[in-house]
């Protein structure tokens, strides 16, 4: 008991670990998937549980996209004062409820899932696989417990670039310039980092990128976007303010209308007549 709170404290991650380690021995055993299936299973249940934040995340998202105009709009008015810049875009989000974070909450949600998944694939052979048994391989092609790079892997990273690119670009219909192309760049980065990861992390992480680009065809033909909002100019009328109540609480008699003051008509110069004869003496 002493050892596993040991273990616990300087690893925070080991109940998560211990619990998809569960997971899969469940997929496994009770199911009947064979353990790169059970990956793939247990990928569709982490994102089933998180389409509740997912669905937030596509609204943050639609009304970033509807606000866009306006933000950028301060962001051109206050360029040359950042701190300002930066407080009035905080004020803009305050005002229509805008909340930056909540599109990249799926994505911090399962970077524990994917480091805790790493640790369980690295002690598969020595805990689970000696224990339970069963086939690692994955299409005949790779083991979900070799690397990478071995033999068949660069199959899998290749396929995992591409979903990871189809994905990176629904996530980013938000971003503009730099933070968009960084987004698309990143797995091409990454590729050169993961050749020592094991397959069946790569298996997880391809999973969820072809679900969220799934997830991204569904929502652009079913949800709604956001109305876009109103555009307001010098001439748009104010809109009428609620009347002020009187001390005794009731509201003031309606003032009666009074009737506009009718204006002279312009018209041609008015001729007068003058008489014939009269006092005018004859000659």
């Amino acid at each position: 008991m002493i050892l596993q709170a040991v273990l616990a404290f300087t690893n925070p991650l080991s109940p998560l670990e211990h619990l998809l380690q569960r997971i899969l021995v469940w997929l496994h055993e009770t199911v009947g998937f064979s353990w790169a299936w059970s990956i793939v299973a247990l990928t569709v249940l982490v994102r089933i549980l998180l389409v509740p934040i997912t669905v937030r995340q596509i609204h943050s998202m639609q009304n970033l996209q509807a606000h866009a105009p306006e933000m950028k709009a301060i962001q051109q008015k206050w360029k040359h004062d950042k701190q300002r810049q930066n407080e009035e875009l905080m004020k803009f989000y305050k005002e229509n409820k805008i909340n930056p974070a909540a599109s990249c909450l799926p994505i911090v949600l399962q970077i524990p899932i994917f480091i805790s998944l790493f640790y369980v694939l690295r002690h598969f052979k020595a805990s689970t696989l000696h224990q339970y048994g069963g086939s690692v391989d994955w299409l005949h092609l790779v083991k979900i417990t070799d690397r990478v790079g071995y033999q068949w892997g660069w199959l899998l990273l290749v396929i995992y670039v591409t979903s990871q690119l189809s994905s990176s670009y629904f996530m980013s219909t938000t971003m503009q310039g730099p933070q968009r192309i960084l987004l698309m760049v990143m797995p091409l980065v990454f590729v050169f980092f993961i050749f020592k990861f094991p397959v069946g992390l790569m298996l997880y992480w391809m999973t969820t990128n072809l679900w969220t680009t799934g997830q991204g065809l569904v929502t652009r033909r079913l949800m709604p976007k956001p109305a876009p909002p109103e555009k307001r100019s010098s001439r748009t009328p104010a809109k009428d303010e609620p009347e002020p109540v009187s001390g005794n609480g009731a509201a003031p008699a309606p003032a009666k209308a009074q009737a506009p003051a009718r204006k002279p008509v312009a018209g041609p110069p008015r001729r007068v007549k003058r008489k014939r004869g009269g006092g005018g003496t004859k000659r």
